[in-house]
Formats: C-alpha cells, structure tokens, sequence
C-alpha cells in the first residue's frame, strides 16, 4: 500500500476529527470518507487506524465487511438491485441477469464511460413490491423489462 497524498491524508484527517469523538466512530468515519471521496481509498485506511488506535486488519475487517463501502469511485448514477429472499422468489435474480446484460456490466463493476455503477443490495424493504432496486437513492418496485429499459436510458443520460 503506498502512502497517502498530502491532499488525501488532509481530507480524511478532517473527516476522521468530524467524528472521532463519536461513541463507536469507525464506521461513521469510514462512511464520511466514502463522502468525501465517493469512495474509500485504501491509503485511507491506516489513517484512520492510527487515529482511533486500532489496528489496519481491523480498519481493513470492518472497511471489507460491510458491502456499502466502495472499493473504487462509482459511476455518475449508481443502481442496487435486491438479492434477497423475498425478491429472489419474484425473480430478482433474471431481473439482475437481464440489467447486468442491458448494462454490459456486472455487480460490482462501473460502465466503462462512467455512467453507472451496479451493486447488490441485501433488503430494501420493499417485500410486498418485489422484485426492487433503488437508483440514486429512489426506490423503485415491480422491477420488469419496461423499467429496466427505463432505468437504462435514465443512467445513459
């Protein structure tokens, strides 16, 4: 792992003395770095242990557990599609097939103009509206073929 830039180092020192009085602040600050960057950069991480005093493998443990946080930028929309159970028995899963097709990309992975960045999403409470994804933070239900072009040219924009 290289070291941080100044510019980066600085930026995260910021948000790290935002929170770091917060009872339990890793998480709260690994989700204000993510603003911060739109992402979490790996030279972030050992900032962040040394400032709370606690180890990198814990940064990197709790930074890679929890599947909110992003690995590199997202794209200029970022779309989730729900992988639980109870959209996986209305058919999230060809709903997932059918999007990854149509956007020529998988979980995970960013279209390469920078459009949209595809992920999973494990409950967004839309149970009764299944199969559902959220597209820049709005929900949407029933997902079928109709939507999933609509949701395709929305991002293409």
């Amino acid at each position: 792992m290289q070291p941080a830039s100044t510019e980066l180092a600085a930026r995260t020192a910021a948000v790290i003395s935002e929170m770091k009085n917060l009872e339990g602040p890793l998480i709260p600050i690994l989700h204000g770095v993510q603003e911060e960057f739109g992402y979490v950069p790996q030279e972030t991480l050992p900032i962040i242990a040394e400032a709370l005093n606690i180890s990198r493998a814990e940064v990197h443990g709790v930074f890679t557990f929890y599947h909110d946080f992003r690995h590199n930028p997202a794209g200029r929309h970022v779309l989730k599609v729900c992988q639980a159970e109870a959209c996986q028995s209305m058919g999230s899963d060809a709903i997932a097939a059918q999007i990854k097709q149509t956007l020529g990309i998988g979980f995970h992975e960013t279209s390469k103009d920078g459009a949209v960045t595809l992920e999973p999403i494990y409950c967004l409470g839309l149970c009764a509206c299944a199969p559902a994804a959220m597209l820049d933070g709005q929900v949407i239900g029933r997902l079928d073929a109709d939507k999933i072009e609509e949701i395709a040219e929305e991002v293409r924009k």
